[in-house]
This record gives C-alpha cells, sequence and structure tokens, in this order.
C-alpha cells in the first residue's frame, strides 16, 4: 500500500479516485474533462490524497485549503473520503486519514475537519474509529444556484 498526493500531471489517477466516489457515494455525475481535472489539481487550496495498492487507485480524498482571517494557518477541509467497497474494513481508510493528518501537521495547518451526514451511520462509525479530537453536531444549509 502507498499513500500519495498527487501531482498535476496525475489525472488518470484522479479520474480512478472520482469513479470509486462514484461508486461509493452512489452518484452519477459527469467527470470533468481531463483538462479541467488538471487545472483543479494544480490549485494550491485543492489537493487530492489517493491509497494505492500494487499501483491501482483504490481509495481517497480531497482536501479544500481554507484560509482564515483570525488566524494565520489554515485549515484542511476534508471534503471526499472513500475506498473502494473491496477494501473496506482492511484499515486503508484509517491509514489514509492518518497519512493526512500527518501531512497536515507537517505543513503548518491549525486542524483538518470532515463532515459526515448524521444518518450516514457507516461514515460516522468510520471517523470515530479515527484518530480525531472532537466531534461536533451542526446543521448544515445548502443554497443552491444551477436548480430550477
Amino acid at each position: 500500500m502507498q499513500i500519495k498526493k498527487l501531482e498535476k500531471s496525475e489525472i488518470s489517477d484522479f479520474k480512478a479516485l472520482i469513479e470509486i466516489f462514484k461508486e461509493v457515494f452512489e452518484n452519477d455525475e459527469i467527470i470533468l474533462e481531463s483538462e479541467q481535472l488538471g487545472d483543479l489539481l494544480s490549485k494550491p487550496d485543492f489537493m487530492v490524497f489517493v491509497v494505492t495498492l500494487d499501483g491501482n487507485v483504490i481509495g481517497g480524498l480531497t482536501i479544500y485549503v481554507l484560509h482564515r482571517y483570525y488566524a494565520s494557518k489554515p485549515l484542511a477541509y476534508i471534503y471526499d473520503v472513500g475506498i473502494s467497497p473491496m477494501y473496506q474494513g482492511k484499515g486503508f481508510g484509517k491509514a489514509l486519514m492518518a497519512e493526512v493528518c500527518l501531512f497536515c501537521k507537517q505543513n503548518n495547518f491549525e486542524d483538518a475537519y470532515v463532515e459526515a451526514e448524521s444518518d450516514d451511520i457507516d461514515a460516522v462509525n468510520f471517523y470515530r474509529r479515527t484518530k480525531f479530537t472532537t466531534e461536533m453536531n451542526a446543521t448544515h444549509f445548502t443554497y443552491s444556484f444551477n436548480h430550477e
């Protein structure tokens, strides 16, 4: 197993991760074109980490860097975390979270956080098995602009 942060040129690994996300999160969203994915990977405030096994992507996560006006250190907002279903329950997700938290600590982030919908019991239980610092309940409000 290897955990690595993707570079701009590693679009095929990013696409493989997005396919895993589509399966894990049961969505049918269309994947962006390679050029757009490369642009996303080149942004300094967006990161992708993947877990590979024998050179194949089996999972990963994305991070958005949040800069703050009350503190000089940024926050890492972990947006999607997914491990291919056939590899779930084998410690890959926990290893990924631990490695990403180490990366954030070494790169001067104040905190890293991730949200899970309270009715997604599998996700909530997964995060509770990781080495988190605090757990907080919140209500999430969405403002959609492209829906009629």
